[in-house]
């Protein structure tokens, strides 16, 4: 009945429509499961919630919305008709295909239901209105759609997650995973809109931050994948943030109709990895430290400023008030070309001080995150995402270990200082390391840094034929605090560790 075309919005629609049959492939569909769709968004789309939220995607000039019909009852029943069910066989078809499938393109009623013909942007979105003739051929304008893709494109916003004012359709090469997102917020969707009529609500709540929505549900795609033992095909993912609304300027940049957000395979297979036994414990811990801290938190924390910040659980569905974003999830986008500060920000918990308030990274620091530096994410890290060469990882890992023991056995504490808190000398570090090696030769003992670890360490060029000094050392740091913690010599000397680090390099404004 129904096939994949590899455009994301006929894609989500199609497999929400597989998502509400609950069947497990396009193939086993039939006319009645077309038939389902079309009852659930005839009955639905014309009350609230759904009449106001999904104007964001066909316009307040869709069958369903329009404030003409609102007298006019029979009238919209037969233009939804058309818009719903051109997919039954005595439906109307123009002279040429579909511009998606290639099948006959039905006859569409206009927005005044009396003149057939193509698509617009009341029928798919993101297209052009009746009027504009512009960027077609010929000046015809319009699309000519098949009925079985008018169905998909209706139902792709129950596809969706509504995220603010306007849409998250998720798209992947992976149908299996075009089709988990689908089922997820249909899912969701049918929940919300529920929930909404129990309380009589007319609005649909939103889900938060688009991008965290996105690595959120891909998070928990992927754990019940595990948990099923199902096959794993790597695929990278694709997210539209959509409004189809008219009122969006699309040069205002801060409110741009459409945004896209991609996740590389790299990153994808990254989070997969993630969640899985070996990494989970250590990578939920930083996760739960990175959701946003709500507004009655903030209060808390002003009446009781010597209350200690505790790590806080994931939202769920059913909290009346949630943190809208993640931090740690939305830094993702930004990978890999921001690999060293995230690495900075989360594996060393280094703050950010120019962060807004509710932003908790403001309070990472080492006296209270220790126990949250892993040597084992980082390297997963390094290995997935800045795919550093196997060598040069072993050899920090190495150096990391040695000056570990070294400030652990002669309780360096100097050193470690200097080490941790040096942002613009370079040969301040290098100097550091000379001391350490002299110390031990007047001890007779062999020098901790050779030339060759030394130089592959620090001197190495990535990719660019660049070098990061300051990446290395905190790889190196890393390694050498997660040892001293389970030394616990960062417990003994909790009162000799530096104040968090401000890095003047990334005073980074909090993510949008």
């Amino acid at each position: 009945m129904l096939k994949y075309t590899g455009h994301p919005l006929v894609d989500v629609g199609a497999a929400t429509i597989l998502a509400m049959s609950r069947k497990k492939s396009l193939s086993d569909l039939t006319a009645r499961d077309l038939d389902k769709m079309a009852d659930f968004i005839e009955e639905n789309y014309p009350r609230d919630p759904l009449r106001g939220a999904y104007g964001m995607a066909f316009t307040t000039n869709a069958w369903f919305n329009q404030p003409a019909f609102k007298s006019q009852p029979a009238k919209q029943k037969e233009y939804a008709r058309r818009v719903l069910r051109g997919y039954l066989p005595d439906t109307p078809t123009l002279d040429e295909p579909c511009a998606f499938t290639g099948e006959p393109a039905v006859a569409i009623a206009f927005s005044d239901g009396s003149v057939p013909g193509r698509a617009f942007r009341q029928h798919v979105p993101m297209t052009t209105g009746e009027d504009v003739i512009n960027f077609h051929p010929y000046g015809d304008a319009g699309l000519p759609v098949s009925g079985k893709v008018l169905l998909c494109l209706q139902a792709a916003p129950l596809g969706c997650a509504k995220c603010g004012g306007k849409l998250l359709a998720v798209h992947s090469d992976n149908t299996w995973l075009t089709e988990k997102f689908a089922a997820a917020f249909l899912q969701t969707n049918r929940k919300l809109i529920d929930l909404a009529r129990e309380k009589g609500d007319t609005k649909l709540p939103g889900l938060g931050s688009a991008k965290t929505v996105l690595v959120k549900t891909f998070l928990a795609i992927e754990e019940a994948r595990q948990r099923e033992r199902a096959e794993n095909k790597p695929s990278s993912v694709t997210a539209y943030y959509f409004s189809n609304s008219g009122q969006s300027n699309a040069l205002d940049a801060r409110n741009p109709p459409l945004e896209i957000y991609h996740l590389p395979l790299e990153i994808v297979g990254f989070l997969a990895e993630i969640v899985g036994a070996r990494y989970r414990d250590e990578w939920r811990k930083i996760e739960q430290r990175a959701w946003q801290i709500s507004k009655a938190e903030l209060a808390a924390r002003k009446n009781d400023k010597s209350k200690k910040s505790k790590a806080r659980a994931a939202p769920t569905a059913a909290e009346d008030e949630q943190p809208q974003r993640n931090y740690l999830y939305e830094d993702l986008f930004r990978l890999p070309a921001n690999a060293a500060t995230f690495i900075r920000r989360y594996f060393l918990r280094i703050p950010a001080r120019n962060a807004r308030e509710d932003d908790p990274r403001r309070q990472y620091s080492l006296k209270n995150d220790a126990a949250l530096v892993s040597w084992k994410l980082t390297q997963l890290f390094l290995e997935r995402i800045v795919r550093m060469k196997s060598n040069r990882i072993e050899r920090i890992r190495e150096l990391g270990d040695q000056l570990a023991t070294y400030v652990h056995e002669e309780n360096d504490t100097r050193f470690f200082q200097r080490f941790y808190a040096e942002q613009k000398s370079y040969a301040l570090i290098r100097n550091e390391l000379i001391r350490v090696n002299h110390a031990r030769l007047k001890r007779n003992q062999p020098p901790l840094i050779q030339f060759a670890p030394y130089i592959e360490i620090f001197e190495d060029v990535d990719e660019n034929g660049k070098t990061d000094w300051r990446l290395a050392r905190d790889l190196v740091l890393i390694r050498m605090i997660e040892k001293l913690y389970e030394l616990r010599w960062i417990e003994q000397h909790a009162d000799a560790l530096p104040e968090p680090r401000v890095e003047e390099a990334e005073a980074e404004k909090a993510s949008d």
